[in-house]
């Protein structure tokens, strides 16, 4: 067997805590062979890089500050008109091109100091890219499908409905074009010679190696695609061993046999109250016990309830509290999913933003749960009989219990970490 030297590797990843999850699990990985592994995430993710035992640098609070601002809760969860909902997203949007060059500059100077020997990151981190497009030593990770390479059966992954083959792949090459828009932008804002071609970033970008962490129980690699894109299974980190229950949430487990759990995660929304009080009077209405997950305030613990129907709390470890309970309803993010269903559990998703619609669609044609109501739209008349279908129909629990076999059966972190270090293609442009 070929000895591997060991080398620097920068994780770069933008978005919420789901979208740093996969870089950690994968740096545990590169760090347990034996490679340095620094993260460059925002800087409120420090913790959580540090309890991974891998080194940190930070790339700047804003971008999370703004996902978690008023107009991110307007845009991704509120009731308000249309009208003011697509104004807070233009206004999302133009903060975000403010902050995406003092981010590129931010990447550019990390990875001048650093000298990495190989860059890992996803694909909305800007300076990764020209740098891999300069060398053989860069990777794209995504923990969501259908982004960047087409799949004649579903648009791009900002689209919810298959349109055509023709339509389909068609939006890959309109999302693409834009990427590459922004690469060439960042060409500029860093002043790096030489011109680049819309075209020619698109190409480079399609050639450079991609990995999908996903199960392929859930997403079947196409065979139509080149061999430097991979799907290589879902893989999670141990994130209980530091972690012990309460006394109550014992107790309120010792006291049902089937519980329901409700979480949103890191997603928040403008009625956190409100969207708390619509999932509680329908499981009031019907008996059924549940755990709430606060998280990060898409819903919130009301100052008095039945504490014998109902248990809250503010942070759970999943893969200690999942296999403990029944049922879920989330927020549709890919860790999410994919654990709740490692664990066997009838699930529904209640889509705020981005891929959850697109999960939420696969869990509702694989019959692992019924389809979910949006954020936006959920009440009482329309959540309460997907909620009791969620809790009573036996067959979903039948599928996801079978799925949850094939998920725990796949074994793909060798061929991940080989795929990883290999080296990939020279795109200079």
């Amino acid at each position: 067997m070929r000895q591997i030297r060991k080398m620097k590797i920068l994780l770069f990843s933008i978005g919420t805590r789901g979208d740093m999850e996969p870089f950690l699990t994968i740096g545990e990985i590169l760090k347990n062979k034996g490679h340095q592994v620094i993260c460059v995430f925002a800087n409120q993710f420090e913790d959580l890089v540090r309890h991974s035992g891998l080194e940190f640098i930070p790339l700047g609070p804003e971008t999370l500050d703004l996902l978690e601002s008023k107009d991110a809760r307007i845009a991704f969860g509120g009731k308000q008109p249309k009208l003011i909902r697509v104004i807070s997203s233009i206004k999302m949007g133009f903060k975000f091109l403010k902050i995406r060059k003092k981010i590129t500059q931010k990447e550019f100077e990390v990875v001048q100091k650093e000298s990495p020997d190989l860059i890992l990151h996803n694909a909305l981190n800007i300076y990764p890219f020209i740098w891999g497009f300069r060398n053989n030593r860069s990777l794209l990770v995504s923990a969501v499908p259908f982004i960047i390479h087409s799949v004649n059966e579903h648009p791009y992954i900002s689209f919810h409905t298959n349109l055509s083959p023709f339509l389909n792949k068609l939006s890959y090459r309109l999302t693409n074009w834009g990427l590459a828009y922004f690469i060439k932008k960042g060409y500029s804002y860093l002043k790096i010679e030489g011109k680049k071609s819309n075209r020619a970033i698109r190409k480079a970008v399609l050639d450079q190696k991609m990995v999908f962490t996903i199960s392929t129980s859930l997403f079947s690699r196409p065979r139509y695609w080149k061999s430097n894109v991979q799907i290589l299974g879902f893989h999670e980190r141990n994130k209980s061993s530091n972690w012990s229950p309460s006394t109550e949430l014992i107790s309120f487990l010792s006291q049902h046999k089937k519980i329901l759990f409700i979480t949103f995660g890191s997603i928040t929304n403008p009625d956190p109250e409100g969207k708390t009080r619509i999932f509680m009077n329908i499981l009031k209405q019907h008996n059924i016990p549940a755990i709430i997950n606060t998280a990060s305030g898409g819903l919130s613990e009301p100052s008095k309830y039945n504490h014998q129907l109902f248990h809250f709390t503010q942070s759970i470890p999943y893969d200690w509290i999942l296999p403990q309970v029944y049922a879920i309803i989330h927020h549709g993010g890919s860790g999410t999913t994919h654990t709740a269903l490692k664990y066997g559990l009838p699930t529904m998703i209640t889509p705020h933003i981005f891929d959850q619609f697109t999960w939420n669609n696969i869990i509702s044609d694989k019959a692992l749960g019924p389809k979910g109501i949006s954020i936006k739209k959920i009440s009482e008349e329309n959540l309460e009989p997907k909620v009791l279908d969620l809790f009573n129909n036996k067959s979903f629990k039948e599928n996801a219990e079978r799925i949850a076999v094939s998920i725990k059966n796949e074994d793909y972190e060798e061929l991940l970490y080989q795929f990883l270090i290999e080296p990939g293609l020279s795109h200079e442009i």
